[in-house]
């Protein structure tokens, strides 16, 4: 299981787990229950770079959202992988 801390959302942080470059298990700590347990359930099983492409770029109040998080934290994820 990996851990991101987020920031600038409401949610503090997300745990995610990826097997095999597919995304499963994601929880977001905080935030609006039901869009994130959505989000969750809609990410579950897909591929980490499509789940990237979807969310990242998408703004709540700012310049970020909690699904911009979550594609910052598998773009992270995936430069972690590489080192």
């Amino acid at each position: 299981m990996e851990t991101y801390e987020t920031n600038g959302v409401c949610s503090s942080n997300i745990v995610f787990e990826v097997k095999d470059d597919i995304l499963h298990s994601v929880q977001f700590t905080s935030g609006c229950d039901g869009n994130l347990e959505g989000i969750s359930r809609l990410v579950e099983g897909m591929k980490v770079m499509d789940v990237i492409k979807k969310l990242k770029g998408i703004e709540c109040q700012g310049t970020t959202s909690c699904p911009d998080q979550l594609a910052k934290a598998l773009e992270e994820y995936l430069q972690d992988k590489e080192k």
